[in-house]
């Protein structure tokens, strides 16, 4: 009898298995969209936008199961950026608008990686924001 649960166990744990391998059907089907890139010295945050700026798809280095300072490093920003990049097929995009903010080693890497996935790059963007003058300095101390 034994015998006969384990199997009726297993035969249990097919069945939730093929429902969690159904593919996921694509929601939004676009062929342009906007890629935000956020590359900080420590984390890498990618962003795919339709071309009117609502998020569509998202993930970072965090995301993909990095931890520390393994989560800034040029090698999980590619793994950020292919992943964003089988999704955006998944949609049908061609082609994306790249914005790119921070200074992190990711930068250049996720962006690399995505259009390795056969998107097409119209423009990239840099919007990393600059300090003018900086701020004010501490008063001098006085003894």
């Amino acid at each position: 009898m034994s015998t006969d649960t384990k199997t009726v166990k297993n035969e249990n744990a097919e069945i939730k298995d093929t429902k969690a391998a159904a593919p996921k059907v694509p929601r939004h089907k676009m062929s342009t969209g906007i890629l935000f890139v956020q590359a900080t010295y420590n984390n890498t945050k990618v962003l795919l936008a339709d071309s009117k700026g609502n998020a569509v798809a998202a993930s970072s280095s965090g995301t993909l199961g990095f931890k520390g300072a393994k989560k800034g490093t040029p090698f999980a920003a590619a793994k950020v950026g292919e992943l964003l990049g089988d999704k955006a097929k998944a949609m049908g995009v061609n082609e994306v608008d790249v914005v790119v903010s921070g200074v992190g080693a990711g930068r250049e890497s996720s962006i690399r990686a995505f259009s390795s996935k056969g998107i097409g790059i119209l423009s990239i963007t840099d919007k990393t924001p600059v300090p003018h003058n900086g701020p004010k300095p501490k008063k001098p101390r006085r003894v």
